[in-house]
């Protein structure tokens, strides 16, 4: 599979590079990826960015992809993430457990205090639990719904009045397919957070779209990642770009989204899913 001259001037022009920066390279499952070494979005530089979820996988690469953009970056997961030191005085970590409104507060204020307030925010933390409805039990549905949904509500609540003050925001929350589809069988709770964290952003972007503030979700599929390892080699063939997804692939999305490129753009769910999922 190869990309054109005129594909790469095409995005080269977007995101504001010289064409010769854009490199294109060939994977081994198939298909192509795209460095963005080089490739500067607008809105980043001077900014203070939060990632939730951000000790490993897709968060820490969404984490790493904004800090090099020069955005200062804080990591809140309630694991610590491995060396950070590469990311310089742009990242930090903050242990921060989402779901807990108090834990919240102080990680936030943590930031606040170290580098002013977010106008940046990816609300990336997730828990993917197995298991059928009727075998969910309700300690499972409740630390499912904890995690992933109250925890981007808590995170947003926390941010969206300063953004307002500011007349400016950008907040990025990480779905799913299985929020659209209900998932495959074992990932009813899952699904059924998801679904409502890609509501959740739309609410958001409803209700500050009028204060420069955008909202909007990406819905992943088949992400090569820890949460899901090991049980999606047999799907490569079900997707028609030919691979897997990377963490980068959603990193780059989220770039966008956060950009002040993207600022025409709210309450969209973005689909980064190799065209497994078309609706």
């Amino acid at each position: 599979m190869s990309i054109g001259r005129s594909t790469c001037r095409c995005f080269a022009s977007l995101v504001k590079i010289p064409v010769g920066c854009l490199t294109i390279g060939n994977v081994s499952s198939g298909g192509v990826v795209m460095p963005l070494d080089g490739v500067r979005f607008n809105g980043f530089e001077g900014r203070v960015a939060v990632v939730t979820g951000a000790a490993r996988g897709i968060g820490r690469a969404i984490a790493d992809s904004l800090a090099a953009q020069g955005a200062r970056t804080a990591l809140l997961d309630i694991n610590e993430p491995n060396d950070i030191s590469g990311g310089g005085d742009k990242m930090m970590y903050v242990h921060c457990d989402v779901a807990d409104e108090t834990s919240v507060e102080k990680a936030f204020t943590r930031v606040e205090k170290t580098w002013g307030t977010p106008s940046i925010l990816v609300n990336n933390a997730g828990v993917l639990s197995m298991a059928r409805i009727e075998d969910t039990d309700l300690d499972m549905w409740n630390r499912t719904m904890a995690i992933n949904l109250t925890g981007a509500f808590l995170c947003s609540k926390r941010v969206i009045p300063a953004m307002r003050e500011a007349g400016y925001g950008r907040i990025v929350t990480i779905g799913s397919s299985a929020g659209k589809t209900g998932g495959a069988r074992m990932v009813g709770a899952y699904g059924a957070s998801k679904a409502g964290v890609m509501a959740l952003a739309k609410a958001i972007a409803s209700e500050n779209a009028d204060r420069g503030i955008t909202s909007n979700a990406i819905a992943p599929a088949l992400i090569d990642t820890d949460m899901v390892a090991g049980g999606l080699s047999d799907l490569v063939e079900r997707i028609p770009v030919g691979r897997l997804g990377t963490r980068e692939d959603v990193a780059y999305a989220v770039l966008y989204l956060a950009s002040e490129d993207a600022g025409y753009i709210t309450a969209e769910v973005m689909d980064v899913n190799g065209g497994f999922l078309i609706d």
